[in-house]
């Protein structure tokens, strides 16, 4: 793929992701993750969400897969649509977590992140752009999120405490960002592909 505005767009956008979870950190969570309860009162914290980490350790890994997810991004070479896929998937990611009822409270990237994965898979897998070898690559790393995604049993208890983590992951919200981030890259590479072939008739 070429490299692209959508590129340097995905490490801006990844750069600002990085910079508020630092600014938030020193803040109260209450004020900022989401909780479905005050959905309509409060929307902003379908965005804000994203920011709030409840340890230092929390905090450390999602800084960590952040950087990934940029690199990922950079790498492929993402379009502007993609970058835009990526932003639309932000709130909707959270709004998917009213599908798992029983998640109260919710904080951290990781399902954002998952988002991000899933809009650079579309690109690799579908679009224009991707030679053989990165549709093989966007393949593999397909069938291993859809693996990973499986065996955390999101339709399972909404938080899940693994070992040697110090807080209680939600699996459903990786599974609600890899949708989120698929369906919206898929949508736009939909129109974009549909809006060319009106061009060129």
């Amino acid at each position: 793929m070429k490299s692209s505005h959508g590129a340097w767009g995905w490490l801006g956008l990844s750069a600002i992701l990085a910079l508020g979870s630092l600014l938030v950190w020193t803040q109260a969570t209450e004020r900022w993750d989401w909780q479905p309860a005050l959905l309509w009162q409060e929307p902003w914290r379908a965005c804000t969400a994203v920011f709030v980490h409840w340890s230092r350790q929390h905090l450390l890994a999602n800084l960590g897969a952040c950087a990934v997810v940029a690199w990922f991004g950079w790498a492929a070479r993402v379009p502007p649509r993609a970058l835009l896929a990526y932003a639309l998937a932000w709130p909707l990611t959270q709004w998917g977590l009213l599908m798992q009822p029983g998640l109260l409270h919710y904080g951290g990237l990781s399902g954002y992140l998952h988002a991000g994965v899933a809009v650079v898979l579309v690109e690799l897998v579908c679009g224009p752009g991707a030679s053989t070898r990165l549709r093989r690559v966007g393949l593999a790393v397909t069938l291993g999120l859809i693996i990973k995604l499986i065996s955390e049993d999101p339709w399972g208890p909404p938080l899940r405490q693994l070992a040697d983590w110090d807080i209680a992951v939600a699996p459903f919200a990786h599974l609600s960002g890899a949708v989120a981030g698929g369906l919206c890259a898929a949508l736009l590479l939909l129109f974009t592909q549909a809006n060319q072939r009106r061009r060129a008739r």
